[in-house]
This record gives structure tokens, sequence and C-alpha cells, in this order.
């Protein structure tokens, strides 16, 4: 990477580096060249950043990169079908990509059409925020035998993602599905494959899933994890929004199964609850469920299964040996972990076979690293200060002038789409405060191009991106067909269909 600037110990750092009052709200003045801002990723995490940069200095020109043809990151292809409310955030996003000092560029893959070196060199500042669009693994024996999908497979198959179109997941020769996990997305799959298909046949949801969906023979939806209610990784507000649909919905079919030991308490547990405001909630959600449903069993209903304290520890074959037939559970309790006082699940070497014929691993979605960029293979994230990328994290830490990181990249896969929005505020913070102190200025004789160098490295590669209203195109045609089968969308799956149309007209 390029020359650093040699840093004290960390705790300084912090000290050094303290925020000097920037608000993004009140623009830089302009008094030099233009400030070329390059944004990796067209998620949340980015247009937020690319909307703060170009509220916060008025010279700021930002260019926004993405591999895919189509912009808004996990807003198209993570959200589930069934959360129309939590997309709307792409009219904000539109607004920012149709601003005159900013630019898309669509299906542009950082590494190969364009490397971080070639970006550094030519813009002043380079925001990675290309997000988690890996999988974290259990690494245990059968993990690779068909049946077996990563959730974050699973929801941008049902999605729309070009990279998912082909995945199939076979619904049709089994009633049982495991959904290895606890958290948001757990929840969204197991809601996914419960929901009534007259429901979601009006989302936006990819329209050869919908027919898998229609089709679908699984009845039964286990949702395992590896600690107990109290430390269930999903929020109140998916939990309710799930127990309220089969509760009192169109979904009253559907049966929540909770054993009601695993709702036994230990002080421990009371203690997490009393901490947390959260925890207390899920808690009392999921003993609400199921002292309702133990009252209204009905044998014609689906089941969602609540499993607690089991982990995984392989993948048995079914009879032909290939595809999943169950999963081998070990029973845990919880133990502190004798050095922050959390309570983690220990193996008690009793097991169980849960039967299946297809599981959906949602244990956590993980970033990949770049040439040329520091990563913290254990945290799956790129080390830095608020937001400053870092060469490593010792004790001598080295800040890479103009690199900067923003959102799951910056922070781990966690929070909402809003929590990007205080991630990209501290980020763009971060680099108003550099600007100002002069790190930023490149000496006379290496001014950056920008933009221009870009579509000149671009032009070299022959690679041809989309710009925004290539897309537009897409989302017209999109939308049009839609309305045909009273969707908001009928989403295009497949890469070439989605670039030819970009190319149309």
């Amino acid at each position: 990477m390029g020359r650093g600037v040699l840093l004290p110990h960390a705790r300084r750092l912090m000290l050094v580096l303290r925020p000097m009052g920037f608000s993004t709200s009140a623009p830089v003045a302009s008094t030099r060249e233009p400030l070329h801002v390059c944004v990796v990723g067209s998620g949340p995490a980015g247009f937020y950043t690319a909307e703060k940069m170009l509220k916060g200095h008025e010279g700021a020109q930002v260019d926004i990169i993405d591999r895919l043809p189509t912009p808004f990151g996990l807003v198209r292809s993570g959200v589930a079908p069934d959360h129309p409310e939590t997309k709307i955030v792409v009219n904000q996003f539109s607004r920012v990509a149709a601003n005159a000092h900013c630019s898309f560029f669509g299906n542009v893959t950082l590494g190969s059409d364009v490397s971080l070196s070639e970006l550094r060199k030519t813009y002043d500042i380079v925001v990675l925020a290309y997000g988690a669009e890996s999988d974290r693994s259990f690494g245990i024996p059968g993990e690779d035998l068909r049946g077996i999908h990563s959730a974050r497979e699973f929801v941008w198959w049902y999605n729309g993602h070009p990279d998912m179109c082909n995945l199939a997941p076979d619904l049709k020769n089994t009633d049982s599905a495991v959904v290895l996990g606890q958290g948001n997305v757990a929840l969204d799959v197991a809601r996914i494959l419960l929901r009534c298909t007259t429901e979601l046949a009006s989302t936006d949801i990819a329209g050869y899933a919908l027919d898998a969906l229609r089709s679908s023979t699984i009845r039964k939806v286990f949702l395992v994890g590896r600690r107990g209610p109290v430390q269930a990784a999903c929020t109140a507000k998916e939990l309710r929004e799930i127990l309220g649909i089969f509760l009192l919905q169109s979904l009253k079919n559907v049966h929540v199964c909770i054993k009601e030991a695993d709702l036994v308490t230990s002080p421990a547990d009371k203690e997490e609850m009393r901490n947390s405001r959260i925890k207390r909630r899920v808690y009392e959600l999921l003993s609400k469920a199921a002292t309702v449903h133990q009252e209204k069993s009905n044998d014609d209903r689906k089941e969602l299964h609540f499993v607690f304290f089991r982990k995984p520890t392989r993948f048995l074959p079914s009879e032909d040996g290939t595809t999943v037939g169950a999963v081998e559970l070990e029973k845990t309790h919880l133990k502190d972990d004798g050095v922050t006082g959390k309570q983690v699940a220990v193996g008690t070497c009793e097991f169980e076979d849960l039967k299946c014929g297809l599981v959906l691993k949602s244990i956590g979605y993980k970033s990949l690293p770049i040439e040329g960029l520091p990563f913290d293979k254990y945290r799956g994230v790129v080390p830095n200060l608020r937001g400053r990328i870092l060469s490593n994290e010792s004790e001598t830490a080295t800040v890479e002038p103009g690199l900067y990181v923003v959102g799951w990249l910056k922070r781990g896969p966690t929070g909402i789409v809003a929590t990007n929005l205080h991630c990209a505020e501290e980020t763009v913070a971060s680099i108003l405060e550099d600007e100002k102190k002069g790190v930023l200025v490149a000496s006379s004789d290496s001014k950056r191009q920008g933009r221009r160098g870009l579509l000149e490295i671009l032009e070299q590669k022959n690679t041809r991106y989309v710009p925004f209203h290539d897309w537009e195109k897409i989302d017209s045609k999109e939308k049009t067909a839609g309305q045909l089968k009273n969707k908001p969308r009928e989403k295009i799956t497949a890469w070439d269909e989605l670039l030819k149309i970009a190319k149309e007209g």
C-alpha cells in the first residue's frame, strides 16, 4: 500500500484523531480543485456516504461503483420482499444519484475491472463500502451435502440476485427445513418458507422463487440456536412481526412450537434481562407465543419450531448419500466464559438427530479481502479508526491517507439499514476533518483525475459500465412487468438480460 502516516499507541491515536466538531450538514467551502471521491459499493452504506459527502463538501465529486448493474445493494437483494416499507429508502438514494456531482458506475468490479491501487491514484478519497458477500461456515462434517445452503444464498435467490438465480433449492422432496441461527435473517427465511404464497404474490419476490414456494412441500421449519431464548439474536421488532403474522393474520395456519423447559431462566438469564430491555422483550414475546399456541393447537397447520440449547455437530446424508437427510445436534448448557461474564454454550455430549431435507445456515455474513487492503480475517472487517483505514491493529498503527471504510466492512455484519446512516456520518466526519487538516492534499505534480481517470481505466480494460440512467431502463421494465401481475416490480434476474436491457435505447 502507499506510504502511511505513522501514529503512536492506539489509545493516544484516538486522542490525536478526536473529531473537531465537524458536521456533515455544514458544507466545507471548496477553495481548491474538486475533491474527487470514489465510493465502492452502492448499498445503504455507500449511498449514505455519498449523500453526506455531497452535503458536507461543496467541491465533492462523488463516483459510486458497484459490481452489479443494479444499485442499492441489500435494499434490493437482502431486504425481504414482504418488507416494502424498508425499501422506500431507494427513493432517497435515487435523488443522491441524480445529483449533478454524483455518478453511478454499475457492472464495475473492484479487483478485476479496476484495482484498489488504481483507484487510490485516481481519487483523493476512496471509501470502501462493498459489504459482505460471503458466509461463515461451521467447518463440520457433511457441510458440502446437497440441500445445504447459506441463508444469504437463499435470500439472494428469492430476491432475484443475478448470482443466485440458478440456485434452485429443492423445496418439493421434504416436509422439514432446518434454519441454523435465530437472528433476523433466520426469521426472514423461516417466514418466507411458511408464509401464504397468495400474500407473497403481491410483493417483488422473484418470479421463479414464487413458483417454487407455491409447489413447496415444506410444512415444518426448525429455528435452531446454541443458547436459550434470552440470548436469541433476533430483535423484538422482527420477532413480534413473525409471531404477529402467525397469531393474528392470515398465517394463523402456522403453529409456533416452543418447549416449556426451554423457557426456564437461570439467575444469570435474569441478570441479562435486567441489563437489556431487548433481551427481556424477546423473552416475553417467546413466552407469550408458547402459551397462546398451546391453547390453539391444530394438526392441520404448518409448524414453526424454536429449538434452543442445541448446536450442530455434523450433517448426515439421506439414503442417496449425497443429499442432507438430518442434522446431528448436541445438547448444550450455558456457562460463564470466565472473562467477560458472557454466557456461552457448552456441549453436554448428548446428541440427537433432526431429520430434514433442507438446511439454511444463518450464522453470519462474511466480508472478503481484496489485494492491497489490510484485513482482519478473524473479525471479517478492515481495521479502522472511525472509518480511517489502518494498516493493522498493532500499537504502531498506520493510517492509510485517503482510504476509508464504511458499513459492514467497517463494523461487521450487524445492524439494520438505518445503522448505516450513523456509520456513514462517522466516516464522513473523519474525511472532512482530514481534508481540513490538509492530510488529503496531493502534490502539485500528482493531481487526481477522478471521474476522467476512471473512465480511461474502464475504456482501456474494455469494461462496459452501467450508468444510472441505464439502470433506470431496467427499473422501468421491471415495474411495467410487475403491473401486469399486481406486483411492485417483476425483477430481471439474469446477468445477460440485465446488461442487454441497460444497453437498449
